[in-house]
């Protein structure tokens, strides 16, 4: 029997393009420090799994992944950065349960399911006047005709749709409080991030792996409501107690931070969505002109992270899927209530990745049409 090979391959120029919607791609130095890390941290002789939570070595990773996110966004006094367990659907009531009182009324604009389970919950807590919907033309567009409600405690949108591929490409005007999920496209493009009074993103797309939810709330915004709160879901408790309230997800919060340390040495979010922009240019220009391809999101609100698109030829799908698994391509299924194909390219995505992909479609087309 051969010996077994105990040395770590950290060369991921031979591993898979990796598409996949969430968790996806991390940064190659990113697993190189954290598989250090999962051995000895810091020179401590634990590992990052084994450190207590409180001690020195972890509320210094809290305190940098705190810190690198507000300096990222931009972020003004008045806003504080939690990392929360939960996932961002627990964001879903953890909301309304923190904003809106029985009897008042929020406003939520309906662009697919993310928002729709948004709705959902927020019905939970208190009145919700969702002002504009693009289920019925299948959620391929951003509604841009709406009128928002003068009395609402907070306008709530999602700013990217995973599944349906759309984006929000300019954000509404209002001076109420605008709540933002931003789970697949949060730190991936430059914008005025302090327009925003509470923004949440799931980590496992573009600042971090599965495990943990990045939370930045204006503080101003809350003890507003009289109902009591239990404890775990306060933003306030989280806020006295600097996300330190019970064990945070310890490697998910690390990872977050060296993603964040990655994502500051691209030059920032202005380096990234140049990066990013060019991506997704490369992956929609080939969709337009191969023949047996067909984009599904309205052009001026495609996604500049979740490119979706299908075959006009159906038959070919799986074929095509087989095909792109053969050329180490993965995780471009589409989802399961949409079918087709949705390739996500988020920030730690390479450029070249999205060059084999379009190799790929290129060759696929010239055998098949």
């Amino acid at each position: 029997m051969e010996k077994a090979n105990n040395e770590f391959n950290l060369d991921r120029t031979m591993k898979v393009h990796n598409f996949n919607a969430g968790p996806s791609v991390l940064p190659n130095e990113v697993l190189y420090k954290a598989s250090k890390a999962l051995i000895d941290y810091d020179g401590t002789g634990m590992s990052i799994l084994e450190i207590g939570h409180r001690t020195e070595y972890f509320m210094a990773v809290m305190d940098e992944a705190r810190s690198l996110a507000r300096e990222l966004m931009q972020l003004d006094d008045d806003f504080e950065v939690l990392f929360l367990h939960g996932g961002a659907s627990t964001q879903f009531m953890q909301v309304p349960m923190n904003l809106l009182d029985s009897g008042e009324t929020a406003a939520y604009i309906d662009t697919g399911v993310w928002s729709n389970k948004a709705i959902k919950e927020a019905k939970l807590f208190g009145y919700v006047d969702v002002i504009a919907s693009s289920k019925e033309g299948g959620y391929n567009y951003i509604p841009k005709q709406f009128n928002i409600p003068g009395q609402a405690k907070y306008l709530h949108i999602t700013s990217n749709n995973t599944i349906y591929g759309t984006q929000w490409h300019e954000m509404p005007k209002t001076d109420l409080p605008i709540v933002v999920d931003m789970s697949s496209d949060i730190l991936s493009r430059q914008m005025d991030y302090n327009q925003f009074s509470l923004i949440f993103a799931g980590v496992q797309k573009n600042m971090g792996a599965a495990g943990a939810t990045m939370v930045a709330i204006r503080k101003s915004l809350l003890g507003k409501v009289g109902r009591k709160i239990p404890t775990m879901l306060d933003y306030q408790q989280h806020i006295e107690n600097g996300s330190m309230l019970n064990t945070p997800p310890v490697f998910a919060v690390y990872i977050s931070m060296l993603t964040l340390r990655w994502l500051k040495s691209q030059g920032g979010l202005a380096g990234i969505e140049k990066i990013n922009a060019k991506k997704a240019a490369l992956l929609y220009d080939e969709i337009d002109h191969n023949p047996l391809f067909r984009g599904t999101a309205v052009k001026e609100d495609r996604s500049l992270m979740n490119v979706c698109f299908v075959m006009d030829k159906p038959e070919l799908e799986e074929e095509f899927l087989k095909f792109c698994k053969k050329e180490d391509i993965v995780g471009i299924r589409g989802h399961r209530t949409v079918g087709g194909f949705r390739a996500s390219i988020y920030n730690a995505l390479p450029y070249e990745s999205v060059e084999v992909m379009v190799e790929a479609m290129k060759y696929f087309s010239l055998k098949k049409v």
